[in-house]
């Protein structure tokens, strides 16, 4: 349990810590003064100053922050005159400044992807074989057809298990594969199997294993990575349009218990095979949080970038005092968010 503990922390220092550091980075380049830099929120545990900028460690692990001076819309003793406001920067230097942390962490789990891609490779959608009866036997596919688009372009094969795994309704599925060198397209309705309890179209063992070395070592990234945002896309979609319930989020106490499942998994397999399965959790984590940062909502980046945006357009920004009502209410529901969230992964936690 400590060590799961420990091991969570850890990853959630790194990510956040990547966030942070992207904003607290294009801040000094744009000349924007931090106040503080800080991991997690609450009451401060330790804390220190260097320069102009206080570096804190806070009680409660949901986040961190990166103070700018007039990021609360007001401005500092020296008014219009301080070059360090934030509220003074030029708008472009204000917007890279913000875009910065979510680009960060995109950065952040293509490094992790690339170490993950060297170390397991990659599963190439490649069909080892198509269930009797099924609707991709009937459509004419055999075993070594390598399947190309499933409902868009895919270049792993775990890609087909996530549209499946949201197909709740059995819609139909766009199909693009090879075989030969030639391309052919075809349309696979999935049956619902009372065995397996959700929709099929009939593919099995459609993983095939691919070695990663040289050049392939940063394709194989790219497209590790792609999944990654493609899979938090398509979650957030599913779960706006109801196919995902409550219980399929995970605050800071699920994302711990996930952690510590996959240790205990991977332990038997040995310390390397713990830590490449916690990078690419990492991974996954670090997207995340850049995907949901740059969602149009006020607190957060993205919401800050579409005020920023607007400044550009009507060229003259958004009365400060009312961007900072707006994100107040916004900062507010998200903490109100956050303790269901966490108080959901609780009851499922110990019923």
């Amino acid at each position: 349990m400590i060590v799961t503990i420990l091991i969570f922390f850890l990853l959630f220092f790194v990510i956040v810590m990547g966030h942070e550091f992207g904003h607290f980075l294009l801040a000094k380049v744009n000349g924007i003064r931090v106040n503080e830099f800080s991991v997690g929120m609450g009451p401060k545990l330790a804390h220190f100053r260097k320069g102009e900028t206080e570096y804190a460690l806070r009680l409660l692990p949901i986040g961190g922050a990166c103070v700018f001076e007039g990021e609360d819309g007001l401005q500092s003793a020296g008014g219009k005159a301080d070059p360090g406001n934030f509220q003074n920067a030029p708008v472009w230097a204000r917007i890279s400044t913000v875009a910065a942390g979510p680009i960060f962490n995109f950065l952040l789990a293509f490094v992790f992807s690339i170490a993950v891609a060297g170390y397991a490779g990659a599963d190439i959608p490649v069909l080892g074989d198509v269930l009797e009866g099924s609707a991709a036997q009937e459509a004419g596919m055999q075993a070594g057809d390598k399947i190309l688009r499933f409902d868009g372009r895919i270049y792993l094969a775990r890609e087909i298990q996530l549209v499946m795994a949201l197909n709740r309704s059995g819609e139909p599925v766009e199909v693009e594969y090879e075989r030969d060198g030639e391309r052919h397209t075809t349309t696979l309705t999935p049956r619902y199997d009372e065995t397996e309890g959700r929709y099929l179209v009939g593919f099995s063992n459609y993983s095939q294993y691919q070695e990663a070395k040289g050049l392939k070592l940063f394709s194989f990234g790219w497209y590790q990575l792609r999944f990654s945002v493609r899979n938090t896309l398509m979650s957030l979609f599913a779960l706006v349009q109801g196919k995902l319930g409550k219980d399929d989020v995970a605050g800071p106490v699920g994302m711990a218990q996930i952690v510590g499942e996959v240790v205990e998994e991977t332990a038997p397999g040995g310390p390397l095979l713990v830590f490449m399965n916690m990078l690419n959790l990492a991974m996954l984590l670090s997207v995340s949080l850049g995907v949901m940062n740059l969602l149009p909502l006020p607190a957060l980046d993205g919401g800050r970038l579409v005020f920023l945006l607007l400044e550009v357009i009507r060229g003259k920004p958004i009365p400060p005092e009312k961007e900072g009502l707006i994100h107040m209410a916004g900062f507010i529901a998200l903490m109100i968010l956050m303790v269901f969230v966490m108080f959901n992964d609780i009851r499922r936690l110990i019923r």
